[in-house]
């Protein structure tokens, strides 16, 4: 179900945000990528929804809707009850105006089918013969039991989505029509999708709302004075019940919104400890007026159901119950993942970092509610290592730690107050300091010249010096680094005492060695001047050449 919503990978960035969200964990990461598992996904949105960087993208139709506007025949909308929230005040004349501008034949509510399912739910209801009856109008839902809780297969309700039913009933009043759904729902684009359906293709609230746009149409509001449309509530939670005339007692009516709410229901139902029982189901909290694309600045649920109610009316639509009627079959999409034995699990939770149960934070950082589920997503190759963040902060600190506690250089951290905030042992040694606890937290001028961090933090760059440290007795080689992202200060001290000594030491013995070559070359000088006057003879050359000879001496 990957092509229902796409991944824009330059936008993941890893925050797990995704997984955490998903309902039924059908988000796998791999490649440093968040990646949508197909056959698990309920296309619930959610993961659309919450994502931060809006690397979500859910398939937009309207190129189809083109096309079937470009072919032969008329074309249909059927439009979600839920406009009354995405579009408030408009009504389904105004809707219809701005779908026929856009080249529609024309436009009905997706609430006359709901008055035909609600009527096959009464029917049940009367029949008495299924004891649960879970409602089938939400996709999502129907995903939902078909993949994870194939066991509450038999409680799910054998007829069609309003959806449908409005289809079906718009193909039989207008022959070689086109139909074209516009709500707030990802799933009914499965829906649409599957082989049977009297659905040609499904559009999004925000679909539909950037088509205007880009073909310059405004809606307008035209006032609707129908006292029909009572199963326009539908898109509320609790609204297929309000629609519906319940009126046996021996059943209870109860309402169920929210994927998790949904499955902790399919939990007690899959039980087989309920009795006669109702229960209205919808995966979007509040149900479709939450829906995912009912658009993202337009999120008011509260707004969003007074709208709705306001624009339900009291009675039924007139309907016409097809001959064939509004039953049929849920059939279960299992799936089958390998789970590791308890020796492939605990290998599992020890490359995790977790040695015992002590461990096992279950701090949900990675998507997964405890460390097990994710050790298990890990082994089904759904997860990696590099997704649990406690164990990468315990790794990169302990990984520091053993460079602070190892280097034979002094190390300290400053902030860009120049308030000491770590100190690691060499440094402690090299200044002569007990302890650490005696200068974090403390200024660092109490051990060192304030000057050079100063100048590094100021200037934003790095500053490398050697000098002496009288207060210490001691030569040092200074680098200082400030870190602009996180104002933190980086000093390094290499303990260049012996260095010195000993280069001091060299030049000392290098200024003698010339003092005395100075001396031997005077003596010298003289001694040839003399034998040279006595054999008439020139001292230009030889004193070329012991120049030469005191030169290199003293460059050395």
């Amino acid at each position: 179900m990957s092509e229902y919503i796409r991944l824009k990978e330059a936008n993941c960035k890893n925050c797990y945000k995704c997984i955490r969200h998903c309902p039924v964990k059908s988000i796998s990461f791999s490649e440093n990528q968040a990646q949508i598992i197909s056959d698990a996904c309920i296309l619930c949105g959610e993961c659309f929804i919450v994502c931060p960087q809006d690397a979500k993208i859910i398939r937009d139709d309207t190129d189809r809707a083109k096309g079937l506007l470009a072919g032969d025949g008329p074309v249909w909308a059927s439009v979600a009850p839920a406009f009354a929230a995405a579009f408030p005040g408009i009504g389904i004349g105004g809707m219809e105006t701005a779908l026929q501008a856009l080249g529609f034949d024309g436009a009905e509510e997706t609430a006359v089918g709901a008055t035909l399912v609600k009527k096959e739910y009464e029917n049940m209801i009367r029949e008495g013969t299924q004891t649960v009856i879970l409602s089938s109008c939400c996709p999502s839902v129907n995903l939902l039991v078909r993949r994870h809780y194939p066991e509450a297969l038999p409680y799910l309700a054998p007829v069609v989505s309003p959806l449908e039913a409005h289809c079906r009933d718009l193909k039989r009043r207008y022959p070689a029509a086109k139909t074209v759904f516009i709500g707030p729902c990802i799933s009914k684009k499965f829906e649409a999708d599957e082989e049977g359906s009297s659905v040609d293709c499904v559009l999004t609230f925000e679909d539909l709302a950037a088509w205007l746009e880009r073909a310059g149409i405004e809606l307008s509001p035209e006032p609707d004075d129908t006292d029909a449309g009572r199963a326009r509530i539908f898109p509320t939670a609790g609204g297929i019940l309000k629609s519906m005339y319940c009126d046996r007692a021996e059943y209870s009516y109860l309402t169920v919104d929210g994927t998790e709410n949904c499955k902790a229901a399919l939990r007690d139902i899959a039980s087989g400890k309920l009795g006669k029982c109702f229960v209205e189901m919808s995966a979007c909290t509040g149900s479709c007026v939450g829906g995912p694309a009912i658009g993202k600045t337009r999120r008011a649920p509260l707004r969003s159901a007074i709208a709705v109610a306001n624009y339900a009316g009291q009675n039924d639509f007139q309907v016409e119950v097809p001959a064939n009627g509004l039953r049929r079959g849920f059939s279960s999409l299992p799936r089958s993942e390998a789970m590791p034995n308890d020796l492939e699990l605990q290998q599992i939770l020890l490359k995790m970092g977790k040695k015992t149960p002590e461990y096992e934070l279950n701090c949900g950082s990675c998507g997964y509610d405890t460390c097990r589920e994710k050790a298990v997503a890990i082994y089904q190759g759904k997860a990696d290592l590099t997704m649990c963040l406690p164990f990468l902060r315990d790794k990169a600190e302990t990984f520091s730690s053993n460079i602070l506690k190892n280097s034979p250089n002094g190390i300290l951290v400053l902030d860009d107050e120049l308030r000491v905030q770590q100190v690691n042992p060499a440094a402690l040694h090299l200044l002569n300091i007990p302890s650490a606890s005696d200068i974090v937290g403390d200024e660092v001028v109490r051990i060192l010249d304030p000057a050079p961090f100063l100048i590094a933090r100021n200037g934003g760059g790095s500053r490398d010096e050697r000098y002496y440290l009288a207060e210490y007795n001691k030569y040092v080689e200074e680098t200082v680094v400030f870190d602009k992202a996180y104002r933190q200060l980086l000093c390094i001290l290499r303990d260049v005492t012996e260095e010195e000594i000993t280069r001091q030491k060299k030049e000392e013995i290098s200024v003698k060695t010339i003092e005395i070559a100075d001396k031997v070359i005077d003596k010298q000088m003289r001694v040839v001047q003399e034998i040279a006057s006595l054999l008439g003879e020139t001292t230009a050359e030889t004193k070329v050449a012991l120049t030469k000879l005191k030169e290199s001496l003293e460059d050395e």
